[in-house]
């Protein structure tokens, strides 16, 4: 079996046939140079897993050849032939790179123990390069597959809570598709409150989404009355919140977004159900949906009222400022053109009448 190619350097031509012609013997493809240029000429051309050269030459000496294949191929094994008065070049060749010296005169059997323990090193080296190549393939294998999985997890895991809000909203008569509406103001708002964390917004994107879960507690000769409700059945509707957040309060994921289902009908001067917290103990999250909600619910039909205007909108969440709504989120809210409240609903409205509910959802 042939072994590997070795480069014997050496500006007496005895030594380049004694040695090329040993190493042949034992298996190995062997080629000469005379001087380091002729060395680096072939070992460019050719490459080779590695190179005895002796270390005083002419034209080109073993230090710089050294110095030059490192920098083509720093793996080529590389061995130094010196007299003994240059050991302590040849000790510099080793921090240089080389694998190790020989001293002339030389004993065949020294030579091929010093390339076979180096060949054997240089094989080992490799070996250890593509396992770590091949582990960093394999990891990086594995890490696209996993985030695909989570991805696809995801995915459906999104899917599943939009046809579930889908199927309430539809459920409700109220209000159509108001948490579709819902979820893009309070994106819009939150947005502008400054929040860029893209978690976060996600978080306050599923709690406006799922806000109204809890109806799904209410009965359906409540929650689907054509007239306003009495004393009585008012109440079992302030519970909605209460009966959303025990629905999701064991899901890691909606752990945030808890909060607006929790707390979306408190109001600022603390006059809100279900807790009747106030002010800044109200989540911001809760705060921000607020004023997006409201805009919603007023500018939506009911069975007992038409849709009031944008306009009409508009200025009620500015005379609610530090009654109902936060302050500085009404500023916000205010820093707004009417019309961009107008064309967000449109686009949402025309999404849903072509049935693509995709393209309802995105911001």
């Amino acid at each position: 079996m042939i072994k590997e190619k070795i480069l014997i350097v050496d500006d007496e031509e005895g030594i380049r046939e004694l040695l090329s012609d040993f190493f042949r013997t034992e298996g190995y493809l062997c080629d000469t140079a005379k001087d380091g240029a002729e060395a680096l000429e072939k070992f460019r051309n050719n490459g080779y897993d590695l190179i005895i050269s002796d270390i005083r030459m002419p034209v080109m000496g073993g230090l710089e050849l050294l110095k030059n294949i490192k920098k083509v191929d720093d793996l080529t094994a590389v061995i130094m032939i010196t007299a003994v008065k240059d050991v302590n070049t040849a000790i510099e060749a080793l921090t240089m790179g080389a694998y190790g010296y020989v001293i002339k005169p030389f004993k065949l059997q020294e030579v091929l123990i010093n390339v076979e323990r180096a060949l054997e090193k240089r094989r080992i080296i490799i070996e250890n390069i593509n396992y770590q190549k091949n582990l960093e393939e394999m990891v990086e294998k594995r890490t696209e597959e996993l985030r695909l999985a989570m991805q696809e997890i995801t995915t459906t895991y999104e899917k599943t809570l939009e046809a579930f809000v889908y199927a309430l909203d539809t459920r409700d008569i109220e209000t159509g598709f108001h948490s579709q509406r819902v979820r893009i103001f309070t994106l819009e708002l939150a947005k502008a409150y400054g929040i860029s964390n893209q978690e976060d917004l996600l978080d306050i994107e599923r709690g406006a989404l799922i806000h109204d879960i809890g109806k799904i507690g209410v009965p359906d000769s409540i929650l689907r009355k054509p007239s306003k409700l009495t004393p009585e059945e008012w109440e079992i509707m302030k519970k909605h919140p209460i009966f959303g957040y025990n629905i999701i309060k064991g899901i890691k994921n909606l752990e945030n977004p808890g909060k607006i289902v929790l707390y979306h009908h408190e109001r600022f001067d603390g006059k809100g159900y279900p807790s009747g917290k106030k002010g800044g103990d109200i989540p911001l999250e809760a705060r921000i949906f607020a004023v997006a909600d409201a805009l919603d619910a007023m500018t939506s039909d009911r069975p007992y009222r038409k849709a009031f205007s944008y306009e009409y909108a508009y200025d009620e969440i500015l005379k609610c400022s530090g009654t109902q709504f936060d302050p500085y989120i009404v500023e916000i809210f205010k820093s707004f053109p009417i019309e961009k409240w107008k064309s967000i609903s449109e686009e949402i409205e025309k999404s849903i009448s072509t049935g693509n509910k995709e393209d309802s959802i995105k911001v």
